[in-house]
């Protein structure tokens, strides 16, 4: 037990390093479209599935059927994304246009590492610890598109410590907990034009990485009810965040930024050399209200033109930062996953998936989602693995977040002055060690 407990504090420090100097996009809105690599291989789906110590993340409950084993992977994450801006500038008081045409962000690339370990207490108990990135999201525009100080972008990063406990119900059914340690980090730049808008504008932008904390719970079931067919299920309670105080004049509640609350769902059936799984998930982002809290630009200005020279303040004003203040207009998501896997070649095991997803920005909300355009819908996978000897194996997984574009007015222009299209495609490629 002592050589457990050293090796976990050894995987901490590592990948909480590795983590400091990491930012990652996710791909479900701001979330994964899966953890661990046996996982990922096919689209995330496998909440009914004891596959890796990082399966914690997506059902506790199968750790118990697991053995003891170590889990280490490091995926590196290209999301490519822009937005495009047809129509010029009004000009007209009180209006806020944007400079026509195409911007893409840098920054291409981005490394993503997870370890997961589980340990076996008993025949009917286990205990397991995970440290993986749940999601996130980041743009860097090379140009101040707001008219700010500096180029235009976001940095949000989210991580979880992920302690878990395990327990057989007879010999096909199971139980887990497990109790989440969150992390986020955060940081804005470029949004000085915003300034009139904030309930505080020295807590608006560019005031460095700012970090938070939280604590969460999640709880889950597993079960095989004939040969080959089980289904399991868990609950994520939403992550309750300690505020960004940097970024108060921001996002709504005086930086409060919780993460959401989820539920996962899902069958799977074994069969001669083939497994199929099948889950639904979903992601409660209207439950937070930095995150699901609209753009209403007539409540935002202070005051109004009074056609005169003067202005006329705005008595339904709601100022960024405050409890009703603007968010990114972003609603619950639900996600369906499809993923199968061949055993028949010899030490070799083969995957391979498919989610969908309507993703969350209505069309109403386009200015703000510049900063966080999470529009892909559809992701694709590939994934394999090797045993090798004395019950290790090497993988591989590959995803595709197929190229998705939404688009909508400016809603902070004259009526049908300006539209804003938002793109992105993504790949990601990760390899995995186990023992």
């Amino acid at each position: 037990m002592k050589r457990h407990i050293n090796f976990s504090l050894l995987a901490f420090a590592m990948l909480s390093l590795m983590i400091s100097h990491t930012s990652l996009y996710a791909t479900n809105g701001y979330y994964s479209h899966g953890y661990g690599i046996r996982y990922k291989g096919m689209a995330g789906a496998g909440v009914s599935l004891s596959q890796s110590a990082l399966g914690s993340a997506t059902n506790p409950a199968g750790l118990v059927f697991l053995g003891d084993r170590y889990d280490f992977n490091l995926a590196i994450f290209n999301p490519n994304r822009e937005f495009t801006v047809t129509g010029n500038p009004s000009g007209f008081p009180g209006t806020f246009g944007l400079a026509p045409g195409t911007v893409e962000s840098d920054k291409k690339a981005f490394f993503i590492p997870s370890i997961g370990a589980n340990w076996s207490l008993n025949d009917n108990s286990s205990i397991g610890v995970s440290f993986y990135g749940n999601g996130g999201m980041n743009t860097e525009y090379p140009a101040a598109i707001f008219g700010g100080a500096q180029p235009t972008g976001v940095d949000l990063s989210q991580m979880f410590l992920n302690t878990s406990y395990s327990r057989k119900l007879g010999e096909k059914h199971s139980l887990g907990f497990s109790a989440i340690l969150a992390y986020q980090r955060f940081e804005a730049t470029g949004l000085e034009a915003f300034g009139a808008f904030s309930s505080d504008a020295t807590k608006l932008t560019g005031n460095g990485h700012d970090n938070s904390f939280g604590l969460g719970f999640k709880i889950g079931y597993m079960g095989e009810f004939s040969p080959g067919l089980r289904f399991g299920a868990s609950y994520q309670t939403q992550m309750i965040m300690s505020e960004f105080d940097d970024y108060s004049g921001l996002y709504a509640e005086q930086g409060g930024f919780n993460i959401p609350a989820t539920w996962t769902a899902g069958l799977s059936y074994e069969f001669a050399d083939w497994l199929f799984a099948f889950d639904v998930q979903q992601i409660m982002y209207d439950d937070v209200k930095s995150i699901a809290n609209p753009i209403d630009p007539t409540a935002l200005p202070p005051a109004f033109p009074d056609g005169s020279g003067g202005f006329t303040p705005n008595p339904n004003q709601i100022a960024l930062g405050e409890d009703g203040g603007s968010g990114f207009g972003w609603g619950t998501m639900t996600i369906y996953k499809l993923g199968t896997e061949f055993r028949g070649v010899d030490t070799w095991k083969f995957r391979g998936g498919f989610s969908y997803s309507e993703q969350p920005i209505p069309d109403s909300e386009m200015l703000f989602n510049i900063l966080a355009p999470g529009v892909i819908e559809k992701h694709a996978t590939l994934g394999v693995t090797k045993i090798l000897d004395n019950d290790q194996e090497i993988s591989f997984a590959m995803m595709h977040g197929f190229s998705n574009t939404v688009s909508g007015p400016n809603r902070f222009e004259a009526p049908n002055q300006q539209n804003i299209e938002l793109n992105m495609n993504q790949w990601e490629f990760e390899i995995g060690f186990s023992f």
